[in-house]
């Protein structure tokens, strides 16, 4: 599980000895922001996102200008070891389409997600890999 910062900039040691990398994204998000989900949520991030500090809640959508960032980073560095490393995330994220979308646009193989969430993800990921060419990042 990568679900630190540290753990990212050490991905090409990592991939030494890992058979996958499976990004915990709702824990790689509150090490990234460095606060927890639950004081964000229930004191400030409402504001944050009502003064559009930031666009979205980022534990329901991917931050992909910070944790993406750092996701990219531990996908290139980890493959650059070991070209074959199996790489997804699990969590919330794994079921949102945005997401997905950009999960797929930096190179994972697989998203997890809970039950309820896998009709969204599947159709996501389809979308995903028949718009690769128009995904652009911020």
């Amino acid at each position: 599980m990568i679900e630190v910062v540290r753990a990212c900039m050490e991905a090409d040691q990592l991939a030494k000895e890992a058979d996958f990398f499976s990004f915990g994204t709702n824990d790689l998000t509150q090490a990234t922001f460095s606060f927890s989900r639950e004081d964000a949520e229930n004191k400030f991030l409402p504001m944050y996102t009502q003064q559009n500090l930031l666009h979205d809640n980022p534990f329901e959508v991917l931050d992909t200008r910070g944790v993406g960032k750092l996701m990219k980073i531990a996908v290139e560095w980890g493959r650059k070891t070991r070209p074959d490393l199996k790489i997804g995330i699990c969590g919330e994220h794994g079921g949102h389409p945005e997401s997905i979308k950009f999960c797929h646009h930096i190179g994972l193989n697989y998203v997890s997600c809970s039950a309820p969430r896998v009709p969204i993800a599947r159709l996501a990921a389809a979308h995903a890999k028949l718009g690769e060419k128009k995904y652009t990042t911020d």
